[in-house]
C-alpha cells in the first residue's frame, strides 16, 4: 500500500512538472455590491470564492477589489445581512475582470455553499448529498458548553454526553466511529471509541459547522460511515484587514466563566491570525440531585495560522492546542444523606461525604482526566493555467489523555489510564479541468497511527499501530437544473495490536508491564492480533431545481468502517465508565447502504423542507450487557457493570422536516422535527427476541420551534427576540435484554433569548451582546444519550434515579469587535 502511495504522489509530480509552464496568470477581479431595488452602494458586503478561501468586503462606495487570483471556474458567494445571498460560476481568464452585483433584499436563505465531502465548493441546493450548514449566528445565539454540543438541536443531530464538557456528535441514530469529526477538513483523532471522550475543539474558535447526514466513506474512509461533522474554524480577515476581537462568556447554572481573544490581519496575500481562550465551571446542578459532584472543567486553548495567497493558490500552515481538566463524575452516594460521595481510599471501603463547598468549587479534584491534544497541519492548493489544481493536505497530532484514578499519596499524580496516540494524516487530491463540463477529482487518502498505553497502571486496551490507505474517483456534472454526482473508493486498514504482559509493582502495587523474562508467570490481558480490513464504499446521486422555489435530490451511498480498537481488543475497567469492557477479535468491517430523498420548497414567506432516509448495516457492532447465570449483573470488578461487544444486522429508518414561516419581514416561526427507528435485525437465520429488537441509544422523536423578532433601532443592529420549545417524545423502543437500556420519559423544555449588537455613530459595532436562558421552568429530565442517566450507586433503592440533566441555565455573552483597514 505504501508503494500505491509512492506511484500516485510520484505521478502528481512528473504531471505538474509538465504543467509548470501554465502556471496561473495574476488576474484581477473588481466589482460593485448594491441594492437591487434602490441601487443604493452596499458597504461592508462580504465577496468569498470558497475554494481559494479568499475574500474582501465593500467599502463605502460598495465597491471591492481582489488581487492575486489564478485563471480558472469558481463559485463566489455575496452576502449581506438582510439580503438574499447570491452565489454564482464566475470564469477568470482576463488580466482584469469585472463582476457587479445587485442584491435582494430577503429574510429566506437557501443558497448556503459547502465544501466538506466534494472537490469544489457547492451549493446545497445542487448537493445529492444530505447536508446542512450551521452559521455563526446560530452558534452565538444558543447556549452551549461545547463544540458538538453547540449543534446538538439540529435536526437529525444529537450528542452522547457525560455532564457539560463531554459531547460527542450522534446523526440519526449512530455515533462514536461511525462519525467522523474534521477540524477545518482534516480529521480529528482523540481516541473516539471511549464513552466519555469528548471532541478536543476549542468552541470559541469554531465560525461555522457543515454536517453529512449519511455515508461519507467515498470522501474520507472509514469512520465517516454514519456521516461527518465538519468544525469549521474562524477564517483570515479578507485583503487589507485587521480583525481584532474579545469574547466573554458566563453560564448560571455551573458558573462557567469563559473568555477568547482572537487577532488576525491579511496584507498583499499574507494573512496570519492567532487565538487563546479558556473557560472553567464548578459542578452543574438540578433541582433533584442539586449540584453534581465529578462535573467541572477547567479548559484552555489556543491556535495559530500563517498563510499565503498567490496567483498559483494558496498554502496555509496550523498550529492548534487543548489542554482539559476534566472530573470523572461516578455517580456515588451516601445510603443515609443521599450525598455525593468521593473515593479517598484505593481500596474504596470507606467513602467521604462532599460538602458544599467543594461542590461549589472550581478546583478540580484529585481524581480527574487531563486532556491535551496538539495538532500542526497544512492545507495547500495549487492551481494551474490549463484549471486543474492539486490539494495537498498533510498533519500530525498528538493526543494525550490521562485518567488519574488513584486517591491516595504518593500516588495522586500517577495516571491510570495513559494513552498517547500520534496521527499522521495525509489527503491528496487532483481536480481535472472541466471535460465537456465534467468535473472530474482523483485522490487519496489515509493516516498512520500509533497508540501507547503502557504508561499508566490500568490497561483496558493494547498498544497498536494501523495504517489506511483510500484511493477513490469522483465526477460531477450539471445539465442546465439537473445534477448528478458519484463516485467509487477502495479503503484497506492494516491493522496490529501488541500483545501485554503484567505484574504488580513491588511497592505500590499497582500493575505495570514487564517484558522478556519476566513475563513467565505474569497476567496476560491481550495478544498479539494482526489483520487487514477492507471494503468499497461509493456513491451515486441526482439533484433537480425545478425552479428557485422547488427543488428534488436523491442519493444511494456505501459505506465502509473498520472495527475499533475497543471492539476488537478491548479487556478492562474503563476509569469514568463504570463499566469493564470486553472485546471480540473475529469482528467483520460494517458495510452501510442508505437511500436518501429529500425536497426543498422555498418562496419569500416559506421555507419547507423534507428528507426522508433508510439506512441497511451489516455486522452492526453494539455494546451488551451481560448476565451471570443467576440473572444478575456479570462482574468481573466489583463496582462495574460488564459488556461486551456484539454484532448483528441494523435497519435505521426516519427523516427530518423543517418548516420555516416569514409572515412579515421581521418575524421569523421556525420549526423542526426528526425522527429515527433503528431496528436491530439479528444474525442471519437466527430469531431476534423481544427484547432485543431494538438497537440501543437511538435518540428519541425531537420537535423544535422557535418565535424570533428581529428589530432594530437607532444606536442597536441586529436585534432580536426568541422564544424557543424544545420536545422529547418518550424513548420506549430500547434495547432492553440483560438491562442494557432502560426507557426514558418524555419532557419538554422552553427557552428564550434577546441579543444585538450596539453601534456607534457612524454605525460601527463596538459592542454585541446575548442574553439566553436554557430550561426557562427548570424541568427535571433526563436526556437519553446521557450517560449519567445510568450512574447509580443502589439500584435496589426506590430513591435510585440516576443522575438528572442540567436545570435553569442563564447565559451572557459579551462579544467586543475592533477591525480596521490596514495602510496600503
Amino acid at each position: 500500500m505504501k508503494k500505491t502511495i509512492s506511484v500516485f504522489v510520484l505521478f502528481i509530480i512528473a504531471y505538474t512538472s509538465v504543467h509548470a509552464k501554465n502556471l496561473p496568470v495574476k488576474i484581477i477581479l473588481s466589482g460593485t455590491v448594491k441594492d437591487e431595488k434602490t441601487n443604493t452602494p452596499l458597504q461592508g458586503a462580504s465577496i468569498y470564492i470558497p475554494d481559494l478561501k479568499l475574500g474582501v468586503v465593500t467599502d463605502s462606495t460598495g465597491k471591492f477589489i481582489i488581487t492575486n487570483l489564478p485563471t480558472g471556474t469558481f463559485l463566489i458567494e455575496i452576502k449581506y445581512e438582510g439580503y438574499k445571498t447570491i452565489t454564482q460560476t464566475i470564469v477568470l481568464k482576463n488580466l482584469n475582470e469585472t463582476q457587479n452585483f445587485s442584491l435582494q433584499q430577503s429574510v429566506t436563505e437557501v443558497n448556503e455553499v459547502v465544501v466538506t465531502g466534494t472537490s469544489k465548493a457547492t451549493q446545497i441546493k445542487r448537493n445529492p448529498v444530505p447536508i446542512i450548514s450551521i452559521n455563526h449566528d446560530y452558534l452565538v445565539t444558543n447556549i452551549s458548553t461545547n463544540a458538538i454540543d453547540a449543534i446538538a438541536k439540529v435536526p437529525g443531530v444529537r450528542a452522547v454526553t457525560t455532564g457539560p464538557n463531554v459531547s460527542k456528535p450522534f446523526i440519526r441514530g449512530l455515533g462514536y466511529n461511525r462519525i467522523l469529526t474534521l477540524y477545518d477538513g482534516i480529521r480529528q483523532e482523540g481516541q473516539q471509541w471511549g464513552d466519555e471522550h469528548g471532541i478536543e475543539m476549542d468552541q470559541y474558535n469554531i465560525n461555522r459547522v457543515e454536517v453529512i447526514k449519511g455515508p461519507a466513506s467515498l470522501s474520507y474512509g472509514s469512520d465517516a460511515l454514519a456521516g461527518v461533522v465538519n468544525l469549521i474554524p474562524t477564517q483570515f480577515a479578507p485583503e487589507g484587514k485587521m480583525l481584532n476581537n474579545i469574547t466573554l462568556d458566563y453560564q448560571s447554572n455551573n458558573k462557567m466563566i469563559g473568555g477568547s481573544a482572537f487577532m488576525s490581519a491579511t496584507k498583499n496575500g499574507f494573512e496570519w491570525l492567532a487565538r487563546v481562550s479558556h473557560k472553567q465551571a464548578t459542578n452543574y446542578q438540578n433541582k433533584v440531585d442539586g449540584r453534581v459532584f465529578g462535573t467541572a472543567f477547567n479548559e484552555t486553548d489556543a491556535n495559530a495560522s500563517i498563510g499565503l495567497h498567490r496567483k498559483w493558490g494558496y498554502s496555509h500552515i496550523d498550529f492548534v492546542l487543548f489542554d482539559d481538566l476534566q472530573e470523572i463524575p461516578d455517580g456515588s452516594r451516601d445510603s443515609a444523606t443521599w450525598k455525593f460521595t468521593r473515593r479517598i481510599t484505593e481500596v474504596d471501603t470507606v467513602r467521604q461525604i462532599v460538602n458544599d463547598a467543594d461542590l461549589n468549587s472550581y478546583r478540580i479534584e484529585t481524581v480527574h482526566q487531563h486532556v491535551q491534544h496538539y495538532r500542526v497541519f497544512s492545507a495547500n492548493n495549487f492551481i494551474f493555467n490549463n484549471g486543474s489544481r492539486l490539494l495537498v493536505n498533510l498533519g500530525f497530532q498528538k493526543s494525550v489523555r490521562r485518567e488519574f484514578s488513584h486517591p491516595e499519596k504518593p500516588y495522586q499524580n500517577v495516571p491510570g489510564l495513559y494513552l498517547q496516540l500520534n496521527s499522521y494524516n495525509y489527503d491528496i487530491k487532483y481536480s481535472l479541468n472541466d471535460i465537456d463540463q465534467w468535473n472530474i477529482t482523483a485522490g487519496i487518502n489515509g493516516m498512520y497511527q500509533t497508540n501507547n498505553v503502557t504508561g499508566g497502571t490500568e490497561f483496558i486496551i493494547p498498544d497498536y499501530h494501523q495504517f489506511d490507505i483510500g484511493p477513490f474517483i469522483t465526477a460531477k456534472k450539471t445539465f442546465d437544473k439537473l445534477d448528478i454526482a458519484g463516485g467509487i473508493r477502495f479503503d484497506n486498514r492494516s491493522f496490529h495490536n501488541y500483545a501485554l504482559y503484567t505484574k504488580p509493582n513491588a511497592v505500590s502495587g499497582f500493575d505495570m508491564p514487564v517484558y522478556g523474562a519476566d513475563t513467565v508467570g505474569a497476567d496476560n490481558p491481550f495478544q498479539n492480533y494482526s489483520h487487514t480490513f477492507s471494503g468499497f464504499s461509493g456513491s451515486i446521486g441526482a439533484t433537480y431545481n425545478f425552479s428557485d422555489k422547488l427543488s428534488l435530490k436523491a442519493n444511494i451511498s456505501r459505506g465502509f468502517r473498520a472495527p475499533n480498537i475497543s471492539e476488537i481488543s478491548a479487556n478492562g475497567v474503563h476509569p469514568g465508565t463504570n463499566i469493564y469492557q470486553i472485546g471480540n477479535p473475529d469482528f467483520k468491517p460494517e458495510f452501510s447502504l442508505q437511500e436518501d430523498i429529500g425536497i426543498v420548497y422555498s418562496t419569500k414567506y416559506a421555507v419547507i423542507e423534507l428528507n426522508l432516509f433508510n439506512n441497511f448495516i451489516n455486522n452492526y457492532i453494539y455494546n451488551q450487557k451481560l448476565i451471570s447465570v443467576n440473572g444478575q449483573d456479570s462482574v468481573i470488578v466489583p463496582g462495574n457493570s460488564t459488556f461486551k461487544f456484539q454484532s448483528s444486522r441494523a435497519n435505521l429508518y426516519g427523516g427530518e422536516l423543517s418548516i420555516d414561516l416569514h409572515p412579515f419581514k421581521n418575524i421569523h416561526f421556525e420549526n423542526s422535527f426528526s425522527l429515527v427507528n433503528a431496528i436491530n435485525k439479528g444474525q442471519s437465520g437466527k430469531a431476534v427476541a423481544d427484547s432485543e429488537k431494538y438497537l440501543p441509544f437511538i435518540p428519541p422523536f425531537h420537535g423544535m420551534s422557535e418565535l424570533r423578532l428581529d428589530w432594530n433601532i437607532k444606536n442597536i443592529k441586529h436585534g432580536f427576540v426568541k422564544l424557543q420549545v424544545e420536545y422529547y417524545s418518550n424513548q420506549n423502543r430500547i434495547y432492553a435484554a440483560y438491562g442494557t437500556e432502560t426507557r426514558t420519559p418524555g419532557y419538554t423544555l422552553m427557552n428564550a433569548s434577546v441579543g444585538g449588537s450596539f453601534v456607534n455613530k457612524t454605525g460601527k459595532t463596538f459592542c454585541s451582546l446575548y442574553l439566553i436562558a436554557n430550561n426557562i421552568f427548570d424541568i427535571t429530565y433526563w436526556d437519553h444519550l446521557s450517560r449519567l442517566k445510568y450512574f447509580t450507586a443502589y439500584p435496589s433503592d426506590p430513591r435510585e434515579h440516576g443522575i438528572y440533566n442540567m436545570g435553569r441555565n442563564i447565559a451572557l455573552k459579551i462579544d467586543f469587535p475592533l477591525n480596521m483597514n490596514l495602510k496600503k
